[in-house]
Order: structure tokens, then C-alpha cells, then sequence
């Protein structure tokens, strides 16, 4: 469909392989920004006009390419409830009570538990991180699992990551008499559980603006101010040094970037500066995983999110939760090896387990779209999943089918665990939330683009019916209005290292600052064949003859991939996005492709 005085395609595109108008992602209004970027910072135009179409104006572009952590950090006492978290901390360290760490089982979780324990460790304050299991208790404080840590001799719980919403497992502590500091980025209600002190940017009372942050960087932001208040009270003038928080910061990056929370302010700065840190590896646990791992040149926000952070999640899907805090915690190298070969095999086990769920959550979507037209919110289930495995399952659901998607795995008491993501425009943690509020959901909560619930098998149709209810509008509005954003047109030949790396100083790229996408117009395929499973690698050229290889990730059996596969030598139109992998020692540049449309 096309809208009166709508901008015209790119390239013409109205409806590409994906069923995308492809469309320029730099508005008229900003052409000029870009240019005065360029010629101000003396860039190609083409970073220019990649970061004019992120928001980025003249006068902030500088400081957006070398983010610095101390302008961009504000007063941790901005947060509400943070003067009290970071007195108890403090209280903890200078009273040398024993504290038990709380944590989620994912990457988040496991970097947040290992930050707090560093600080513990730094300042000799004996601790326990406890990671729970992901299939018999669930997300979460709970009550038996505070039981066992005061029993232990805890004297002060810190949840990260968790607890906002745990008001059972908080009034256990309360009752035996163990003080409990919260610290947490989820969603939560105006209703707080019992707590010395509750620090969430996203809690209703707080107007910190920070609502953005993982639960790393608020547990980075909490380190800051009890190391404050300790140098307050004369605590670092008795022979013990502050901690160097900044040493650390590796473990915000890879937190920030595997929690896809937006790469804007703060974020950004964590991430720049924890890349520097991490090219050291002097981090032990992240040094072995890297090695484990064998990966070539230096760690980039890529590698975070799509070598280093499943592995790490591995431990919590489907073996020991409590594997990715040990492995950021030890210092020895050869426990960390040991740690880091547990959780290559477990990813492993994780991609065979993944590969079988999806191919039945596929078949049951495709079902469900056999008219053509689908539900706005795909809700698969099945009593044969992993519960630890859904979460990427409902990501794949959410890629193909372009619309929110939930995978629920059932136990046999009839109790399902499940986990959806999101789409922009839709927030999901919202409607589970108010889901939970109507009865139809145990419990339930999560972040705009991601969410977690549990539902009762009776429940399910129902659940269904409540988010074509709430959505369906919204989806269907997003779905009829598809784009494909692109910054700019480049051929074969202009696809350069030294391009590369010029357009990557606006990175390091991801959620809330998308990788830029190039279209190669006319190009022709002349190679291609499907790689691994489902990989469509191939190779394209230009008018001049210049090759680019590319491949197009997941795809064999989608439009993109079979046009690519199967076009006879026609020319086309291909957009996606550039990489630079290292290959026997030495760096090249790919296209990953994302769309493709006959010329």
C-alpha cells in the first residue's frame, strides 16, 4: 500500500523478498546535520549521515564518537533509594558481616552478582552468590532459598536482577530478621516488597531518567556510591585502597549489550569503555571463555552478544545456573578453563535442543497462518520443550514471523513456563503485567521488549484471546507498515576495510542504535549454496566485475533465501548490514544480508 505524499521507495523497493518498502532512513531535515558532522569532525559523509540518522546532532557528535563515563555519569543518589543501599553496603563492609549475592541466571544476572561480589571480595567481606535453578524454582528470591542463605550466615541478602517483585521471598527475610537490598531494572508496580532499600530506575517513584540501564549498570552506579560513603566515613585511610570500579567495566559491557537494553547515554559509555578494558582480558573467566571460544582479534559489542553471551547463558538454560558468576569471579586460570569447557559443551547441547524446538514451533505457527492471516501475537506451546530454551525460541518466532511471539514450555502438573519478545512498538512487559492483574498469569513481568510469565494450561486460551485483544491493532498496524531502514547505497567495490572502520566509529551498534544497513543496487549473484543448516552464503558482484561475499544468516528456506538461491542471474537489489571477520589471521569485510528485491 502506498500512502499519499509518502517519500518515495529507495531504489523503488515497494515490497521486497521480506515484504518490506524499503525506505531512507535520513530525513530531509537532517541531511544537513550530517554534512556539518562530516566537514566539523572531518568524516566521510557517510558517518555523517549514519549518525544524523541515529539523532545524533552536530553539537553532541563529537562526544558521541569518545564517550567519556565521568560526563556522562550522573550522581548515583539520583536514584531513589540509593543513599540507603549504599549505606548498608557500606554498614556490610565495615562491619565485615557475611552477604549472600542473589542473582538471575542469565548474562545480566551472572555479571551483576560477579560485580558485587569483586567489591565484597576487594573490601575481604566473606560472600555467597546463589544463582537459582531455572526449572525448579524459578525467577527469583524465594522463600526457602533466603531461608538457607540466613541459615548459612548471611547478614545481608543483595538481589540483582531480581527481588523488585519478590514480596513472599522479602517477607521471609524480614521475618528472620535479615536485612535485603534490592537491586533491579524490571518493571514493577507501585506496590514495593519489604527491603533496607529498593534501587530500580524503573520503579514508580523514581525520576531518575535511567530506566534504560541493565541491572549491571545500576549495580555498577550502587558500587560508585557505597565507595563513596565509604571514603566518606575515613574507610580508605586505614590501609584498605578503593576499589578501581573502571577495571570492571568489561563485565557491564557484556551485560549491557547481551540484555539488548538501548545503546544511548550511559549505555554507550559503559560499552566503548568495557571494550577497551576487555581487549586486556584481564578478567580471567571472560579470558578463558574468549580462548574457549576461539575467537580471533579483538572482543567487539558482536562478540558479546552473539559469542560470549549465550555461551554464558548456556549454564542457566540447561546445566548449572550458578556457571557464568563463578566463571567472571575466579582468578584461577585453570578453574576458569575448566568452567568455560562446561559451558561450550552445554551451548552446544542448547543449539542441537533449540534447533528440534524450533522446527515444532515453526510448523505450529505456519498453521496458524495457513489462511494468511495469523494471530497478532504468536503463543506456541508444547509439554516436550526446555523451559530454558524458550526465551530463544520466541526470539526466532518473533524474526520470522515479524510480530510478538511467546514460547511456553508445560510441565506435567500442567504448569507452563514461558518467555516472549517483543517487537517495536508493542511493549510486552506491560501487557503480561496487566495480564498477571486480570488473573490470567501466576506471575509475570519483564521489559518493553521482553517478558516472562507463568501460566496455568487452563489459562491458556484465554491468554491468548487477552493479547489479540490488547494488540491486535497495534500489530496489524505495524505489520501493514514494514520498513526496511537504509543509510546510504554502496557497490562492491566501495566496500573497503578502511570503509569499515570508518563507519564503525559511530558503533559500537545494537538496541536504541541500529547497525546501519546498506543497499547494493543491481547487484548479481554469482555463488551461492547453503551453508550449516540453514546459512545462504554467496557471493555478489557489480557492473565492474568486483566480488563481495555475504551471507544471510537462517534464511535457506525464507523468500530472501530463495531468491538468492534461485535467480537465475538476474540482477538485484541486496541490503544489509557490513562485518569484518577475521579469517587465518587476517580481517575482511562481509554483507550480511537482511533483504533482497528483484531490480
Amino acid at each position: 500500500m502506498i500512502i499519499a505524499n509518502e517519500p518515495r521507495a529507495f531504489l523503488d523497493v515497494q515490497s521486497s523478498a521480506a515484504s518490506k518498502r524499503w525506505v531512507e532512513r535520513l530525513q530531509p531535515a537532517d541531511r544537513n546535520t550530517a554534512l556539518a558532522i562530516s566537514q566539523k569532525l572531518d568524516l566521510p559523509e557517510l558517518v555523517g549521515r549514519v549518525l544524523a540518522g541515529r539523532g545524533v546532532s552536530e553539537n553532541e557528535a563529537e562526544g558521541f564518537l569518545d564517550p567519556s563515563i565521568r560526563d556522562l555519569m550522573p550522581d548515583p543518589s539520583i536514584l531513589t533509594d540509593m543513599d540507603e543501599a549504599a549505606r548498608r553496603i557500606a554498614d556490610a563492609v565495615s562491619n565485615h558481616e557475611r552477604v549472600a549475592i542473589f542473582g538471575d541466571y542469565d548474562v545480566d544476572g551472572a555479571c551483576s552478582s560477579a560485580l558485587v561480589s569483586r567489591f565484597l571480595k576487594h573490601h575481604n567481606i566473606e560472600n555467597e552468590i546463589y544463582i537459582p535453578d531455572r526449572i525448579f524454582e524459578g525467577y527469583g528470591p524465594n522463600p526457602d532459598a533466603i531461608s538457607g542463605l540466613v541459615e548459612r550466615g548471611a547478614q545481608l541478602i543483595i538481589t540483582v536482577d531480581c527481588g523488585a517483585t519478590s514480596f513472599d521471598a522479602l517477607d521471609k527475610a524480614a521475618q528472620l530478621n535479615t536485612d535485603v537490598v534490592v537491586l533491579d531494572h524490571h518493571q514493577m508496580g507501585v506496590n514495593l516488597p519489604k527491603a533496607a532499600a529498593l534501587v530500580n530506575p524503573n520503579r514508580q517513584d523514581d525520576l531518575s531518567g535511567l530506566g534504560y540501564l541493565c541491572a549491571a549498570g545500576v549495580v555498577f552506579l550502587t558500587l560508585v556510591a557505597a565507595s563513596r560513603e565509604l571514603r566518606t566515613r575515613g574507610f580508605y585511610s586505614k590501609g584498605t585502597n578503593a576499589p578501581d570500579l573502571l577495571a570492571w567495566l568489561d563485565l557491564v559491557a557484556l551485560a549491557t549489550v547481551c540484555d539488548v537494553v538501548p545503546l544511548v547515554g550511559l549505555n554507550r559509555a559503559f560499552v566503548v569503555k568495557g571494550l577497551q578494558v576487555m581487549h586486556g582480558l584481564q578478567n580471567v573467566g571472560l579470558r578463558a571463555l574468549v580462548h574457549g571460544a576461539r575467537m580471533d582479534g579483538p572482543v567487539r559489542a558482536y562478540h558479546l552478544g552473539f559469542v560470549l553471551g549465550p555461551r554464558i547463558n548456556a549454564g542457566g538454560r540447561i546445566g548449572d545456573a550458578g556457571l557464568g558468576a563463578k566463571l567472571m569471579t575466579t582468578d584461577d586460570l585453570d578453574f576458569a578453563s575448566e568452567i568455560a569447557a562446561q559451558l561450550e559443551l552445554l551451548n552446544q547441547e542448547r543449539q542441537k535442543a533449540e534447533a528440534k524446538m524450533l522446527e515444532e514451533a515453526i510448523a505450529e505457527a505456519d498453521a496458524e497462518f495457513g489462511d494468511g492471516n495469523g494471530p497478532a501475537v504468536l503463543v506456541t506451546a508444547s509439554n516436550d520443550w526446555h523451559p530454558g530454551i524458550v526465551g530463544l525460541l520466541a526470539s526466532r518466532l518473533k524474526d520470522r514471523f515479524h510480530r510478538p511471539a511467546f514460547a511456553i514450555a508445560f510441565d506435567a502438573r500442567g504448569k507452563g513456563s514461558g518467555s516472549g519478545r517483543s517487537i517495536p512498538g508493542i511493549d510486552l512487559g506491560a501487557v503480561v503485567r496487566n495480564a498477571v492483574d486480570e488473573g490470567l498469569l501466576e506471575k509475570g513481568g519483564g521489559h518493553t521488549m521482553a517478558a516472562g510469565l507463568t501460566v496455568a494450561r487452563e489459562k491458556l486460551g484465554a491468554l491468548r484471546g487477552y493479547f489479540e485483544e490488547q494488540l491486535g491493532n497495534q500489530v496489524a498496524q505495524l505489520s501493514a507498515n514494514q520498513q526496511l531502514k537504509i543509510d546510504g547505497a554502496l557497490t562492491a567495490r566501495s566496500v573497503t576495510l578502511e570503509l569499515f572502520d570508518l563507519i564503525d566509529q559511530a558503533g559500537p551498534f545494537g538496541s536504541g542504535h541500529s547497525t546501519p544497513v546498506f543497499a547494493f543496487p543491481a547487484h548479481q549473484i554469482r555463488y551461492a549454496k547453503v551453508v550449516g543448516k540453514d546459512h545462504v552464503s554467496f557471493t555478489a558482484s557489480a557492473g565492474d566485475g568486483t566480488q563481495l561475499r555475504g551471507i544471510a544468516f537462517r534464511a535457506a528456506e525464507t523468500p530472501v533465501g530463495q531468491l538468492i538461491l534461485n535467480n537465475g542471474g538476474k540482477k538485484i537489489h541486496l541490503a544489509g548490514t557490513l562485518s569484518a571477520d577475521f579469517w587465518q589471521g587476517s580481517r575482511r569485510v562481509q554483507l550480511r544480508l537482511l533483504d533482497a528485491a528483484e531490480a
